[in-house]
């Protein structure tokens, strides 16, 4: 890697701490010219720069540029939460991430960042890099440090970071003894939302979230940052997969599905109290007691002022334009809502940016309504108090009621998705092509999954502001399942060589009461497990696919990856694992949990036609292995079909279970999930 690309990953590294001190392994730090000091500083820049260059290993010049207009991003104070849900946030940070994209080359970019490292509002620079990170032509294929190195404080116990730096100062040198996180520490036993704590408060998903929000912003002056193929569509689904999954781990642990949070009136009967303190902020997350309600917010300080009124007004009109199938237009005009492209226009207009198609009509339905939630505790800001967790989309995740909120929002895109035409057998159908049978193989045996807790390290020490400097790690548990084989059995009877896309889903064959779903609840319940192309010869061909593959997932290594092991530079061969790809749902969570004595689930397995599904580009180099729910940078999503196919709509008459759903073309094997509550620690790499 360049020096220049190199430096530029120094702003991730103890991100408080001013860059003219030492950062990084080989304690580098940058020269600033004079006038780069805040004012604070200025009467001892030469004494600063003496004292943290003498013994530097390497000193990196900074240019003296001419600076641009940096009031707007620097409105937001710099020991403040930041929020990608709140308006003014948003603005600031499109004007940030303008400044950024627009630096002519790496060397201007190194020059303002040191000048706003020293300023901005640290968890806002970093968002703000990121995306000009993944977005400039020059900086494309760098690898982005994930926001447990740079920002730890937002994914674990506020005890932790004590423990850390106790062991840092006491521990000079040498090994040092892995701190321990606590498994469920927000809330004891007698809440039974705790029950899927390891769900909600999983280190991996909470990054998958936030590492989704930052490869899809919201705001940019460049549209095409935000404007990307299929974006609203991939919003509503990556979402209501998550609720999928997460309905599946409730009723894994004797919980009903999750309650639509549908009546803004109506008490929130959850609380959260999330054990996290803010290291920029320098105060603990606040809580939100049981029976919350949100209210009108009036926050002068975050440029707020709405009533709850808005938000049912908002959604009525999103509603209304569902059932006349179209939207209203900024010129009056309707805008029907197709069978292809409607759910993409509904989704920008649900998680409005600014590609959303009239803004002011539609409003900020999604993010308002995490920011309502997120101020339920002090919505007038009496308390001098900041936003609750709901407001983070890093941190969000942790709290109940984000499911019972976009619970409901799916039930929004559904209303869109029961008035489209229900799949007909030539949509589903692939002539000539038979799936005789799908099964599992693995350690567990044929058609059983197996999980279990296991436990990992992360390295804390370059979110480890002001401590002495070497490693620091934390272990913390979280849920795995033994890896297995998908085996399929596909006949093909065309006579000549095909392409099949190959859909493979799985869903609880029961309800809370133990009783048989109907086929219209259980397809909501699908949650997409792969998605694959496959060449078939003519005849019986046997399909082998491992789950380390799965087109939803990404590994262990990357979700928890340490920036200092990329391998090569970046576009190499060696590199190429790294590349983009912190966005993906982690692999340790790709299965339910599952219960003790085999929790009873259909696997469903799929084959399409390929020549219908594919789309036409170069993915060398992108990183899709992770598409179903990410898409791939720079590219159109890797799949014609609706996102969902084939459950994303109401089926054909006459189908009341998944039996009656079969076609030749597909298969369908009841399994089991087979937890063993044993803690395994998580085996080395060779």
């Amino acid at each position: 890697m360049t020096d220049a690309r190199k430096n530029i990953l120094l702003f991730f590294d103890r991100p408080t701490e001013p860059c003219f001190m030492q950062k990084g392994e080989e304690k580098a730090c940058f020269d600033l010219p004079d006038n780069f000091y805040p004012d604070k500083y200025k009467s001892l820049s030469n004494t600063l720069s003496s004292r943290f260059g003498s013994d530097a290993q390497r000193t990196i010049p900074v240019r003296n540029i001419a600076l641009p207009n940096l009031q707007l991003p620097m409105e937001l104070p710099y020991n403040d939460q930041f929020s990608l849900f709140i308006p003014k946030h948003r603005q600031m940070a499109g004007k940030l991430i303008d400044v950024f994209m627009g630096m002519r080359d790496l060397e201007d970019l190194q020059s303002v960042c040191s000048y706003c490292q020293l300023r901005i509002n640290p968890y806002m620079f970093n968002y703000c890099l990121s995306v000009a990170l993944l977005h400039r032509p020059d900086t494309k294929g760098m690898n982005l440090p994930t926001l447990t190195e740079t920002f730890p404080d937002k994914f674990m116990d506020s005890k932790v970071f004590r423990r850390a730096r106790e062991v840092s100062t006491v521990v000079t040198s040498g090994p040092r003894m892995p701190v321990v996180i606590p498994q469920n520490y927000t809330a004891s036993d007698s809440e039974p939302e705790q029950r899927v704590a390891y769900f909600r408060e999983d280190v991996g998903i909470n990054l998958h979230h936030w590492h989704w929000h930052l490869v899809y912003p919201f705001d940019a002056s460049d549209r095409a940052i935000v404007n990307k193929d299929r974006r609203g569509e991939l919003f509503y689904y990556m979402h209501q997969q998550i609720i999928a999954r997460f309905n599946a781990e409730r009723m894994c642990n004797n919980l009903g599905r999750v309650t639509r949070y549908n009546n803004f009136r109506e008490p929130i009967s959850e609380g959260y109290f999330p054990k996290l303190n803010s290291q920029v902020a320098s105060r603990a997350w606040p809580p939100r007691f049981t029976g919350s309600t949100i209210r009108d917010l009036d926050r002068p300080v975050d440029q707020i002022r709405s009533e709850v009124s808005e938000l049912e007004t908002w959604r009525d009109r999103i509603i209304q334009a569902i059932e006349n199938n179209a939207i209203l237009l900024p010129n009056g005009r309707q805008m029907p809502l197709d069978e292809e492209t409607g759910i993409d226009v509904l989704g920008n207009i649900m998680e409005s940016s600014i590609i959303s198609r009239n803004r002011p009509y539609y409003g900020d339905m999604h993010n308002m309504g995490h920011v309502f939630i997120s101020y339920s505790h002090d919505p007038d800001h009496r308390n001098l108090e900041q936003f609750g967790v709901m407001g983070d989309s890093a941190t969000a995740m942790r709290d109940p009621v984000f499911y019972r909120w976009h619970a409901y929002i799916d039930d929004i895109f559904q209303l869109h998705k029961n008035k489209l035409p229900a799949y007909d057998n030539n949509s589903l159908g692939f002539p000539g092509i038979r799936v005789a049978s799908i099964a599992v193989e693995g350690k567990a045996g044929r058609n059983t999954f197996a999980t279990h807790w296991e436990q990992s390290t992360v390295e804390l020490s370059r979110g480890l502001d002001f401590t002495p400097r070497g490693s620091v790690l934390a272990r913390f548990t979280h849920l795995q399942h033994e890896e297995f084989n998908y085996v399929i059995q596909v006949n093909n009877t065309t006579g000549r060589n095909t392409m099949g896309t190959v859909r493979i889903f799985m869903a609880p064959t029961v309800d809370e009461n133990g009783t048989p779903l109907s086929f219209d609840e259980q397809r909501k319940l699908m949650i997409e497990l792969d998605k694959f192309s496959q060449a078939l010869r003519p005849g019986m061909n046997t399909v082998t696919r491992s789950s380390m593959d799965s087109s939803v997932t990404i590994p262990y290594e990357r979700t928890f990856r340490n920036q200092a092991n990329r391998p090569g530079d970046p576009g190499s061969a060696e590199a190429a694992a790294f590349d983009f790809c912190g966005c993906g749902w982690p692999h340790h969570m790709l299965l339910p949990k599952g219960t003790t004595t085999g929790y009873p689930i259909v696997l469903f397995a799929m084959v399409s036609n390929w020549a219908d599904d594919s789309i036409k580009q170069d993915t060398v180099g992108t990183c899709n292995d992770a598409a179903s729910y990410c898409g791939i940078r720079d590219r159109r999503y890797p799949d014609r079909r609706a996102m969902g196919y084939p459950f994303d709509r109401p089926a054909r008459k006459g189908v009341n279970t998944i039996n009656d759903f079969l076609l030749p073309n597909m298969a369908k094997t009841d399994c089991r999930i087979q937890f063993t509550n044993a803690t395994r620690p998580r085996p080395q790499q060779a």
